[in-house]
């Protein structure tokens, strides 16, 4: 759906959304049961926030937490991915976004991101396919010291950047390791309460530093990380 973007808005990709399959039974413990999930259309942003996005932020609003890595050279590259921030902190910003531009912005949930991750594909392992770290070399080079600056990689057939690797990235859901076995088939949205927030994506400090897309992770929503960013989705009216 189109519509007039204000000059603080990120880049949003359009998701259609449509039924597929979500979960990996041959993954993890919580990526199973795999079940057929539907998601509304939505738009998600290209790339993570990025430090200037965020810095943006944090000056507009006089916001009282800056991220504490900032004066670290390696993660304070304006077009890093800004890390550091806890769950609370991401919804903050869309609650900015929200108020700034009269239209709803959020954490996506775990569902619109592995659809996102999978390009609505179930085929798609990974945001690119089926190709494996062990037959990625050259990215055992990468990542050395923090995130790759936003758009260093190949997009996935959607168009969106650095799913499954680079940052952890914040979900909107309640984690629950065993939410697959209850969760409604339309729009899911997580457990109803809990201690920690779900997260989606790799990390530029893992031994491994790229996941499926059916791969889970989670955090208490006050903790901040070096390899913890976000991106935002928006809401379609």
């Amino acid at each position: 759906m189109p519509y007039t973007k204000t000059p603080i808005e990120p880049e949003l990709l359009e998701v259609k959304g449509g039924f597929f399959i979500m979960g990996f039974d041959q993954g993890a413990d919580d990526e199973k049961p795999a079940h057929q999930v539907w998601v509304d259309p939505f738009l998600i942003r290209k790339y993570c926030v990025t430090n200037h996005d965020y810095e943006v932020f944090v000056k507009a609003c006089k916001y009282p937490v800056s991220p504490p890595f900032q004066r670290d050279p390696n993660f304070n590259h304006p077009l890093q991915p800004v890390v550091g921030v806890s769950w609370f902190d991401a919804n903050a910003y869309c609650q900015w976004l929200t108020e700034l531009t009269g239209r709803t912005y959020r954490l996506p949930t775990e569902a619109e991101w592995e659809f996102s991750a999978r390009s609505g594909s179930e085929k798609n392992i990974y945001p690119w396919g089926t190709r494996t770290w062990a037959e990625w070399p050259e990215l055992h080079l990468r990542f050395q010291a923090g995130p790759e600056t936003v758009g260093s990689f190949e997009p996935n057939p959607l168009g969106i950047c650095e799913m499954g690797m680079n940052v952890h990235e914040w979900c909107g859901d309640w984690y629950d390791a065993k939410s697959y076995t209850y969760s409604p088939p339309w729009n899911p949205k997580g457990a109803q309460d809990g201690t920690r927030r779900s997260s989606r994506g790799g990390s530029w400090r893992h031994q491994i530093k790229i996941t499926r897309c059916s791969a889970r992770s989670s955090l208490p929503p006050g903790m901040r990380y070096a390899d913890y960013g976000f991106r935002v989705v928006m809401e379609l009216e």
